[in-house]
């Protein structure tokens, strides 16, 4: 099949979040499993700073009845992918990849509907005719309706794929701010009191609909789980799938691991002693083997389940354990976590900042891994502490309900520890049984070490999920 993934950031090139780790992960392994894959993403000046690339087609130039952009195409081959990328200087040469709520002037609504007609024009300008343009989230979602509204013929046999990343980022903007849709004959149905939701619009043209686990695509039915679109999304069940991620365990894998002061896997765990050590060395807490210790690496957001630990850092710190958390985030959050932090220095280190180097520290030298979250499409850092041996407590939501697995509901394939209310109580419960099982059950605890490592989540298996889905869409 030829397949066109159309996304805002792929690893290796730009990065901001989870978004760039699929939109390198899964188009590399589709690639390996036979098929030709493009990709189009803007030309940012992160990347125009890397990379001098030289134009894949002749200046292109896209009318709309309010405006007229002309554009540059550029060209990079990157793991023998071509990627084609949209320069317009204008929406794209500037400090980092969006457009910030804090900002006096948002936009985004603009610079990314004006993408999204931008990709449809550099297929044709390079004679790409894809079976398969597979769009992600709020930045590319305007594309099915283009694509729905191209009277060309040029795209007859394309259908549209558009995944849902996160559900709470939906990209409504003002149309009268979007001169780039605001005069197109077909957009006023999707006007509500002058505002248009792009991951609404996405939701409604695209020909499938996907998202990173089987258990979000079912919360996305919920009016909590999809933040407001259930309805949208009810009348569109049937071209639903959720299909979870993969993990990339080329940069995951504590037996090569480059960052870790000795690496280990789940034959022989012993030099895990050794990263645990580390960690507390380079924590400033005691350096105390039989005592757990718990990580958490994350955005320091209320999504992230702060509102449930923050209650109850007081009774944790009764129990004999110790407690590393990293991140940046909401300022609120960063001015406890420090002054806990301050008032329990043997207990409780908060490093207000981020590294590589730390996170795959954490990942590897803890004994558990903290992710009680308000929702979690799919999440990554669980899997990657399963494949370190360290047993994540996390909330039965999205992904997380996925991949985790709780001795409560079956013990001989348990890899961690689950609790469901959202609740600071429930949570306090969970690490509570944790840790007896950490004290009481040594054996038992190692057992699920070597489970949870033995697992695999893989973007292979998750690329013929993906293969199996376009081939349900291929036109004759």
């Amino acid at each position: 099949m030829n397949i066109v993934f159309a996304i805002s950031e792929v690893e290796d090139l730009v990065k901001t979040g989870g978004l760039a780790d699929v939109g390198k992960a899964l188009p590399l392994a589709l690639k390996e499993a036979g098929h030709n894959v493009a990709i189009i993403m803007p030309y940012y000046q992160a990347i125009r700073v890397q990379y001098d690339l030289a134009e894949a087609c002749p200046p292109q130039t896209l009318f709309t009845a309010g405006q007229v952009y002309h554009f540059a195409v550029r060209q990079l081959s990157w793991n023998d992918i071509p990627v084609y990328f949209v320069d317009y200087p204008d929406y794209f040469d500037r400090d980092g990849l969006y457009s910030s709520a804090y900002d006096a002037f948002n936009d985004n609504g603009e610079r990314f509907s004006f993408f999204s007609g931008a990709c449809l024009t550099t297929l044709q300008a390079l004679s790409l005719q894809p079976d398969v343009i597979h769009c992600h989230d709020w930045h590319t979602a305007m594309l099915p309706f283009l694509l729905r509204n191209d009277h060309t013929g040029f795209f007859a046999g394309t259908n549209s794929v558009f995944t849902i990343h996160n559900a709470a980022f939906q990209g409504v903007h003002p149309l009268q701010e979007i001169p780039f849709l605001r005069h197109h004959p077909a957009i006023l149905p999707l006007v509500h009191g002058g505002y248009i939701n792009m991951l609404q619009t996405g939701i409604e043209f695209a020909d499938k609909i996907t998202t990173v686990s089987p258990n979000y695509a079912q919360e996305l039915l919920t009016n909590l789980g999809s933040h407001g679109l259930h309805d949208r999304l009810v009348t569109r069940q049937r071209d639903l799938v959720g299909i979870l991620n993969g993990c990339d365990y080329t940069q995951w894998n504590p037996a090569t691991d480059s960052f870790l002061p000795e690496n280990f896997d789940s034959k022989n765990l012993f030099a895990k002693k050794r990263c645990k050590q580390v960690l507390q060395q380079q924590s400033r807490l005691p350096e105390k083997e039989g005592v757990p210790l718990i990580g958490m690496v994350c955005r320091l957001t209320e999504q992230k389940g702060f509102g449930y630990l923050l209650p109850i850092l007081d009774e944790l710190m009764d129990h004999n354990i110790q407690l590393v958390i990293v991140g940046t985030g909401d300022p609120s959050v960063c001015m406890d976590l420090g002054e806990y932090a301050h008032n329990h220095p043997d207990q409780f280190a908060f490093i207000n900042g981020f590294s590589s180097e730390y996170a795959h520290l954490v990942e590897a030298g803890a004994d558990f891994f903290l992710m009680p979250s308000q929702f979690e499409p799919c999440g990554l850092n669980q899997m990657y502490s399963l494949a370190y041996g360290t047993l994540p407590i996390v909330r039965s939501v999205g992904g997380l309900k996925d991949t985790v697995k709780d001795p409560g509901a079956d013990a001989d394939k348990a890899t961690g520890f689950v609790f469901s209310e959202p609740t600071s109580e429930a949570l306090l419960s969970c690490i509570r049984r944790a840790l007896l099982f950490y004290y009481e059950h040594p054996a038992r605890f190692r057992d699920m070490q070597i489970r949870g490592m033995d697992t695999r989540f893989t973007w292979q298996d998750a690329a013929s999920r993906y293969e199996t889905l376009y081939k349900t869409m291929l036109k004759n």
